[in-house]
């Protein structure tokens, strides 16, 4: 690449899979094969999600797929300040880096500081403290996270802890343990469906470090296993929603 960091965008998620063969087989593992004499530093930024009817086709959500490629580093922000700021960071790093970004978001506003600043591309956010339960999201799932959190303050007196994974490969393991031996309760919330998913690799990572902290068995809320639906009122029955949270949470606490 003559030393340049190329940014490449692709329109929606759902196309990446022709460069897939580019992605997984050459850029993710050159370094590697090269015997660490060979770098490929570049950026894919890649929309995905579920947008308001875009149908099948345009709504999927592919973190799981990045995050089984050995080589990639794969983040996704949840605010304008962490789009900026991962960008920058990804830009500067000798990894290839996919950023998932979220459709309904890019309308999103919010604060970016005027000084230089780099968002790291490991690590987790606090984005609520919290005693009673760790509630771990991602991307526009942190919005739910947050509504959800309010709600069971306000409405239930429950303290919950919300959680920007925000960095999935690689994943902060000792980030999301500190949250848990906390709480000692955990609820993962992600617009993917199951089985497999974030949320499938964040409660090993809690059985495997905070097994003995568990008051209760973590909890996935996530998409249902089916291709999201064009018409709306089915595509918002195929995804959850804070009210999903406020429920898996109420359910857990058995209030």
């Amino acid at each position: 690449m003559v030393g340049a960091r190329p940014i490449v965008e692709i329109m929606s998620v759902n196309f990446a899979w022709l460069a897939m063969d580019q992605l997984m087989n050459n850029a993710a593992k050159i370094h590697y094969m090269s015997g660490g004499r060979i770098r490929c530093p570049f950026v894919m930024r890649v929309p995905g999600g579920t947008a308001h009817q875009l149908g099948a086709q345009h709504s999927a959500r592919m973190e799981k797929v990045f995050m089984g490629i050995s080589g990639l580093r794969v983040v996704t922000p949840a605010t304008p300040c962490d789009a900026y700021g991962l960008l920058k960071s990804a830009v500067r790093c000798d990894d290839p880096v996919v950023i998932i970004e979220h459709e309904s978001m890019y309308n999103l506003k919010g604060d970016i500081p005027d000084e230089e600043f780099f968002t790291p591309l490991e690590g987790v956010e606090v984005m609520r403290p919290g005693e009673d339960v760790s509630i771990f999201a991602y991307n526009i799932s942190v919005h739910w996270a947050l509504d959800a959190a309010q709600k069971l303050a306000q409405e239930h007196g429950i303290d919950a802890e919300v959680i920007d994974l925000r960095a999935l490969k690689p994943m902060d393991r000792a980030g999301i343990a500190a949250s848990v031996h906390k709480t000692h309760r955990a609820i993962v919330v992600e617009e993917d469906e199951a089985p497999v998913g974030v949320g499938s690799e964040v409660i090993a990572i809690i059985n495997e470090e905070c097994f003995f902290d568990l008051d209760a068995a973590p909890v996935r809320v996530h998409a249902l296993d089916v291709p999201i639906p064009y018409n709306r009122r089915l595509e918002k029955a195929a995804i959850p929603n804070a009210g999903d949270v406020v429920a898996a949470v109420r359910k857990m606490l058995g209030r």
